[in-house]
């Protein structure tokens, strides 16, 4: 679920996980939307690619909460 999450909320970023999508795997494209996403913001503390508290705390600032 917290894969399915972060998909969705890539996707609320406008061309970082372009046509991405939400079957809950990490996988290469996902991977690369984020290092992507970190890129773009300049988001540092985490390794390339890897979805760490960061990169959580970026994307959650920018996206809205999804259900759960």
């Amino acid at each position: 679920p917290e894969v399915t999450e972060l998909q969705q909320r890539l996707l609320d970023i406008p061309d970082v996980y372009r046509d991405g999508s939400t079957s809950g795997s990490y996988d290469p494209t996902l991977t690369a939307a984020v290092a992507r996403f970190q890129l773009w913001y300049g988001i540092r503390g985490d390794e390339t690619g890897v979805y760490g508290n960061d990169t959580r705390a970026a994307l959650e600032s920018r996206t809205a909460a999804g259900t759960s």
